[in-house]
């Protein structure tokens, strides 16, 4: 038996109230069993209960024994004087408040069904990565459904607070774009490095230059700390030359990267951070506002053409300043339009539309998602190998905060689908 366990059963009251009595014999009514207390403090506050017909309100306290109410000092801790009523698993002791008033005790070891407590044990001793696995296909596509649209509301709000936290006295919406979009760039490997180097070359150095694309590369690539370096390679001494003359211009020198924030080990020359930076750049010299282009197109297809962006010249052929690529590299594919979709533009959409209260916003930022195929990675692959249809970014956003926040954590008690499996007869 877990504490957990006993809290699921207490909070949804699935257990039985027949006759329900305390351990001294007192008739309990249960009107309300509270509201979950993730903090310090008794587990449910607000209680309404009615005991021996005299109505409480206050807290409860859950623990698998009675004498762990001593053990962990609740006696003596004046945070629990207003806990109403004691709910265990097997009463071995009576407990006190700190005036050393008894506390009412309800034992529920007789009072849960026995294949709920098997149930659950099942999940959670379940070696596969979906604890559900077994049992996913018997639960209906409604309570499915429901909990793959309460995770990706989630993740979206979770996603869009951090961006919301950006913006304030020292940050617009355009460089909480500029700085958002930098880091997609890079794609988790260089993600970091790239939203360092959107901090190091702030938005409005690009915006004096943006009719220029050779000197938002000089600036980035200088920046990123790629022009320290001694290449007999034309196009590199002049960008060496162009970002010496604006880095002493706009004092830049003092914020440069060192080459060893970026990573290319184990990536294709397509994924290089070079190849990213020149792409960045254009996309950087062709938009001059991102934010407004990216909150007032609307079509995903409108979007993914605006994405499809060549890097210049030099970069369709080389992919470092002394490395030329065999053929020709692209530009941003696919994979990486719809990855700058769903980590920048759904995200920042999403801030902006609950900032500013903008449904319609929120509402086309959901629906840019069913419209992006879905991503493809190992957690995905496991949803579709359990039976469940991933059929965009909506579900593959989905399906990774279900299994990365539910299913990896072992929280089935949480979970629509896991309260569905334990409580079903």
């Amino acid at each position: 038996m877990k504490e957990d366990f006993l809290h699921f059963v207490w909070k949804h009251q699935y257990f039985d109230k027949k006759n329900l009595v305390s351990t001294n014999k007192e008739p309990i009514n249960i009107f309300h069993p509270g509201f979950q207390n993730f903090d310090s403090g008794p587990d449910f506050s607000n209680t309404k209960l009615r005991i021996d017909n005299i109505d409480w309100h206050g807290h409860t306290e859950i623990h698998i024994k009675s004498s762990h109410w001593n053990a962990h000092a609740h006696q003596s801790n004046p945070a629990y004087d207003q806990v109403i009523l004691h709910v265990v698993w097997e009463d071995d002791r009576t407990v006190h408040r700190s005036d050393g008033t008894k506390i009412p005790t309800l034992e529920l070891k007789n009072r849960i069904a026995s294949s709920q407590m098997k149930r659950y044990e099942g999940l959670m001793h379940h070696k596969g990565h979906i604890l559900c696995i077994d049992q996913l296909n018997s639960i209906n596509n409604i309570t499915k459904l429901s909990m793959f649209d309460r995770v990706l509301m989630s993740r979206l709000e979770y996603k869009s607070t951090l961006i919301q936290n950006m913006v304030g006295k020292h940050c617009t919406w355009e460089e909480v774009t500029y700085q958002t979009l930098a880091k997609n760039f890079g794609f988790k490997i260089n993600a970091y490095a790239f939203l360092e180097l959107a901090r190091a070359l702030p938005l409005k150095y690009i915006h004096k230059h943006s009719d220029s694309l050779f000197q938002i590369e000089a600036m980035l690539f200088g920046q990123a700390g790629f022009l320290e370096e001694t290449y007999e390679v034309k196009y590199f001494k002049h960008l060496k030359q162009e970002y010496n003359f604006l880095s002493h211009k706009y004092d830049l020198k003092n914020r440069q990267l060192a080459t060893h924030y970026w990573k290319f080990l184990r990536l294709r020359p397509a994924n290089f951070p070079t190849i990213r930076i020149a792409q960045f750049a254009i996309l950087c010299h062709i938009q001059r506002n991102l934010f407004s282009l990216f909150k007032e197109v609307n079509t995903y297809e409108d979007i993914a053409e605006i994405l499809s962006i060549l890097q210049s010249e030099f970069w369709q052929y080389h992919y470092h300043f002394d490395k030329r690529a065999k053929k020709a590299l692209t530009g941003l594919g696919k994979f990486s339009i719809n990855n700058i979709i769903i980590n920048t533009i759904v995200p920042l959409r999403m801030a902006y539309g609950r900032l500013k209260d903008k449904q319609d916003l929120i509402e086309n930022a959901i629906a840019l998602l069913e419209k992006v195929p879905a991503e493809s990675n190992n957690i995905v692959t496991k949803w579709r190998k359990a039976g469940i249809d991933v059929k965009n970014a909506f579900y593959s956003q989905a399906s990774l905060e279900l299994y990365n926040s539910f299913c990896k954590e072992k929280k089935c008690l949480f979970c629509n689908i896991g309260i569905s499996i334990i409580r079903s007869s």
